[in-house]
């Protein structure tokens, strides 16, 4: 039954996230991508300040300074960056399909960098993985837009950024984590916007409430995460992340009109594939091992 209460919390959080992402877009059409990743460090900061304040756990401490917490923040701050940017230019759905690609860099990532074992299944299974975001990007194609690799980015520094937390000491909550990484997007969205030459634009009072909701939904959905992942098995309810992208789709058809093609379809479903293999022949190798 728990394992069953997980799945449903990771799905809610997916949904949560994809919502966010869609207020995302929404904001994107009148304000500088800067201002906004700025806008949602200022408020998600603050928003889990306050939670941390009330829990008593330290904002900052010396225990912070260590090279994996360092970097997990510029994985962070790129990911984050790079996806903000993705859903800004190019269709909700097609940055989400791209982004579900991320385990599968994990994987890779762990494999190269901290000696995990992987077997032969799974790198094809991640070769087949990184075929499918080919499709949906297409290199060289006509149907190729340049600023897909910002979704690409994404991947790239959100992989980098779980791959550290797992050399994270324990005694830094995730809590603690995660008001770091909100905190440093504020200075890095005042560079990008700087480098940029964009201007802080004012806020029309809907764009207060997208923005408003954004964080909220977002804080919201961090919790289900952490709540579904203490659940149930990690191994049972990992999988049900991959529901992002099907919430992805409803809205970018829905809300923005979007009408994502057979290869970005074919695509998706080829991450999708590989990522769930990925996670089914992993748990099978740890059973085995026990």
């Amino acid at each position: 039954m728990d394992n069953l209460r997980g799945a449903a919390l990771m799905v809610a959080a997916m949904l949560a996230f994809a919502l966010e992402d869609m207020l995302i877009k929404l904001m994107a059409a009148a304000l500088p991508v800067g201002q906004i990743i700025g806008m949602l460090g200022v408020g998600s900061a603050a928003v889990i300040g306050v939670i941390l304040t009330v829990q008593k756990q330290a904002l900052f401490s010396r225990d912070m300074l260590t090279p994996a917490i360092a970097i997990r923040l510029v994985g962070e701050l790129v990911g984050s960056m790079g996806f903000v940017t993705a859903i800004a230019l190019i269709p909700l759905s097609t940055a989400s399909a791209i982004l579900q690609a991320t385990p599968l860099f994990v994987t890779l990532g762990a494999a190269l960098f901290l000696q995990e074992s992987v077997g032969w299944r799974r790198w094809v299974a991640i070769l087949v993985g990184f075929c499918g975001v080919l499709l949906i990007i297409r290199p060289g194609l006509d149907g190729f837009s340049w600023q897909s690799l910002f979704a690409l980015q994404g991947v790239v520094g959100l992989g980098v950024r779980d791959l550290a937390t797992r050399r994270v000491p324990r005694h830094t909550s995730s809590l603690q984590l995660s008001f770091l990484a909100f905190l440093v997007l504020i200075p890095a969205a005042a560079g990008l916007m700087w480098v940029n030459g964009s201007h802080i634009t004012d806020l029309s009072p809907i764009n207060w409430v997208y923005f408003g909701f954004a964080v909220l939904i977002g804080v919201v959905a961090y919790y289900g995460i952490v709540s579904a992942m203490r659940m149930g098995e990690v191994s049972f309810v990992t999988p049900f992340r991959y529901s992002r992208i099907v919430f992805a789709l409803f809205v970018g058809v829905l809300v923005f009109g979007e009408r994502p093609d057979t290869l970005t379809l074919v695509g998706a479903s080829i991450i999708v594939g590989s990522g769930l293999y990925t996670l089914w022949r992993e748990r099978n190798v740890r059973a085995n091992a026990a």
